[in-house]
């Protein structure tokens, strides 16, 4: 829930605003603008957070930075970047996954910038004096190894004046690379920026609830399709595809895309279900070959759905419906389908290696490792060795082996993710 801005900030500012022409700004406030109407283009919310907080770190010349969404009475952890550790390798987002959430209070520094709606400079956040409430949580710190000197930070604020975040700019950088403090005029133009993209975290926010709620409705049908299953696979799907895709050289713009798109169509991998019998669904024992046939129509109906596509992320929705118990060996299912509007459908033969979409190759691995590694109604959870050693079992018979390959270059990541949606 968005709170109210409640008070002034009784900081006082810690630099004198710096002199720069009126071309200089204006030009500023143009690009900004068009940054602003490009987030209205990003329909998932991780993806939109990431995007803003690029563009503010680029603006400003920021090593790091993170944004944490309202919840409650409480700040979450929701997305962070950091260039430092991205060096170190480019491919390792576990720290996105964090599980870290603070009070709204004037305790923290994120916490004190959401209770009054007020931006914050901090020169260096190891050297805060006795005359400021807050204090800096080294937490982050500490884990990654890593050393936050200069800080700003502002409040994500709607146009009917709620905070629903704040943005913490971390480690501004001077031409030869060395830490210097944020300026005012960073401090302006941050805080017009961050409150013309809250408009668009506050829809891609809309969006994730309602998918949610598709989501709940189909876990009233089958107990296994939950909340955090699906945004488990959803969170390994765009890791494992990032890592494949940086491999094959293709470019950071088509990746953030491809990603933007991708997370929202795993999540609904299985919708088709919904059409599926109650009997079928909630048996607690094996199905019946019968049984089984009719199972397998869930990904039928779940690309039914989508097959009046309008835009690419109804048409990967669908793709990925269809194909996401394909094998890379043939033997999976539904099969060379060209059509799916018929009443009546026959099964296989199956689609094999590159004839499968590749994101519906990588939804499998991350649906079939979720379904082995989770407890589930009808069995109990396999050891992770097993799991694993499943894998690479199968890789070249139902996973395609660079997929593989790519899952455990990012184990990490994975169990990170594993953590951050547990049941």
């Amino acid at each position: 829930m968005p709170i109210s801005r409640k008070r002034q900030d009784r900081n006082k500012p810690t630099r004198n605003k710096k002199t720069t022409s009126p071309d200089k700004d204006i030009n500023a406030i143009k690009k900004l603008l068009e940054v602003t109407e490009g987030l209205n283009h990003i329909k998932d919310i991780d993806s939109l957070l990431d995007r803003i907080l690029y563009e503010a770190r680029k603006f400003t010349h920021a090593d790091a930075g993170s944004i944490f969404l309202v919840e409650g009475n409480k700040l979450k952890f929701s997305y962070v970047q950091n260039d430092t550790l991205a060096k170190i390798d480019q491919t390792n987002n576990k720290y996105i996954y964090s599980i870290f959430e603070i009070p709204i209070d004037e305790k923290s520094i994120a916490g004190y910038v959401a209770l009054t709606g007020k931006p914050l400079i901090i020169d260096d956040v190891y050297k805060l004096g006795n005359d400021v409430p807050y204090s800096f949580n080294s937490y982050f710190d500490a884990v990654a190894s890593y050393r936050t000197k200069s800080t700003l930070t502002v409040p994500l604020i709607t146009s009917r004046q709620n905070v629903i975040g704040v943005m913490q700019i971390i480690n501004a950088k001077n031409n030869k690379g060395e830490i210097v403090p944020f300026t005012e005029r960073d401090k302006m133009f941050v805080t017009f920026f961050a409150n013309n993209a809250s408009v668009a975290i506050e829809r891609a926010k809309m969006t994730r609830e309602i998918l949610l709620r598709m989501i709940k409705m189909a876990e009233l049908r089958d107990p296994k399709e939950t909340g955090n299953h699906v945004n488990r696979v959803a969170s390994y799907s765009i890791e494992i595809y990032e890592k494949w895709a940086k491999k094959k050289g293709i470019s950071l713009k088509e990746i953030k895309q491809t990603k933007d798109i991708l997370r929202i169509a795993a999540m609904l991998h299985d919708v088709g279900k919904v059409a599926i019998s109650d009997t079928i669904l909630k048996k607690s024992g094996k199905l019946s070959q019968e049984e089984f046939e009719q199972m397998k129509l869930h990904t039928i109906y779940g690309a039914k759905l989508f097959e009046n596509a309008v835009s690419d992320w109804d048409a990967l929705s669908a793709e990925i419906a269809l194909n996401h118990h394909e094998r890379w060996d043939g033997k999976g299912y539904m099969g060379r389908i060209t059509k799916i509007d018929k009443e009546t459908y026959v099964s296989g033969p199956g689609k094999k290696g590159e004839e499968i979409h590749i994101l519906g190759r990588i939804v499998a691995l991350a649906d079939v490792y979720d379904a082995l590694i989770s407890e589930r109604v009808y069995k109990e959870a396999w050891p992770e060795d097993e799991v694993l050693k499943y894998i690479k079992e199968q890789s070249g018979k139902h996973f395609d082996p660079e997929i593989v390959d790519a899952f455990f270059s990012i184990y990490d990541v994975i169990k990170a993710i594993r953590e951050k949606y547990a049941d």
